[in-house]
Order: structure tokens, then C-alpha cells, then sequence
């Protein structure tokens, strides 16, 4: 991959899982030392690359020398989703959700499982009756569940009442 500057970048694993991008570094502590320039260019690299839609992972070489089941089970909690997620024939990611699905379903995650339309619809800079449709879809799918309240039963708010590591969600 190239930056804007042109400079390369290179990762030590790449995999590609549908549309995502996982990279995993290997990060030894003998390559920093006390240059803070090489530790400052590093951060930079993996923001670069978060930048372009890359899930990285950084992995201490020490620790994947001495505590390898560690590091084999951490991996598992991390590619699971996508491992369930994907069609073993073709390799790519079956969805189920299309992407503004996904979206909010991740917003209501990062909102303690709540999500009211009106704040989803600024955060994603569209209409609000946009959010309440895909909100509606997704009470049908059995992801959302439309939180009501007073007389009028009003919905005030959608709750995600799927899983934190469903495959549906990448």
C-alpha cells in the first residue's frame, strides 16, 4: 500500500475476508528501543493503514515466543465472526444486513445497545425517517427491538438485542 506521499507500507499478515481487511504486526521491542522517531512512525503506519479501512492487530513478538495458546486464542476471538461469516466454497462474506444495517447495529453497540434515530441520523448525516426505516427493518429481522412508552406507545428508542461478535455485523 502507498500513502499519499507515495512512501510504501508493507504489514506482516494480511488477511482479506470478504470487503474487511485484517492486518496483524509482530511488534518486537528491540526495534524501538529509545528512538522515539521509529516508535512515532510506527503509530503513524498503523493509523495509515486504519485509514484505509484496515482492522489492525498488533502482536508482541516476545509474548507469540512465550505464550503462544495465548496468542492462538485471542486470534480465535477475533476472526471468528468473520470465519462464521464466510461461504466455504467461495471464500467471500455472506450478509444478511446490508451496510446501513450493519452501521446501526454498531451504533447501538457503541451506545450501551441503544440507538434513538435522531442522534443516529446526524451521526451519519442522513434523514431521520432514513434511520427509522432501516430501525423498522431490522425490529423485523429480530435484531432491533422498538422500546415504546406513555399511551401513545410512541417508539422512543431501538435496543440491539443480537450478540456483541455476530458475524452480522462485519
Amino acid at each position: 500500500m502507498k500513502d499519499g506521499r507515495g512512501k510504501s507500507y508493507f504489514v506482516d499478515f494480511m488477511w482479506l475476508a470478504g470487503d474487511s481487511r485484517i492486518v496483524f504486526e509482530i511488534m518486537d521491542y528491540g526495534s524501538h528501543g529509545t528512538d522515539r522517531t521509529k516508535y512515532r512512525l510506527d503509530l503513524n503506519r498503523e493509523l495509515f493503514l486504519q485509514s484505509q479501512d484496515c482492522r489492525v492487530y498488533s502482536i508482541a513478538l516476545d509474548e507469540l515466543k512465550e505464550n503462544p495458546s495465548f496468542i492462538l486464542s485471542m486470534l480465535r476471538h477475533i476472526l471468528t465472526p468473520y470465519l462464521a461469516a464466510m461461504n466455504g466454497s467461495t471464500g467471500t462474506v455472506e450478509r444478511q444486513y446490508d451496510r446501513m444495517e450493519r452501521e446501526l447495529m454498531r451504533i447501538a453497540i457503541r451506545h450501551n445497545r441503544l440507538i434513538r434515530p435522531k442522534e443516529a441520523a446526524r451521526q451519519l448525516e442522513i434523514h431521520n425517517m432514513t434511520v427509522i426505516k432501516y430501525c423498522r427493518r431490522l425490529v423485523e429481522k429480530g435484531k432491533f427491538r422498538a422500546v415504546t412508552r406513555g399511551e401513545s406507545q410512541r417508539v422512543m428508542y431501538y435496543e440491539y438485542i443480537g450478540t456483541m461478535q455476530s458475524p452480522d455485523l462485519i
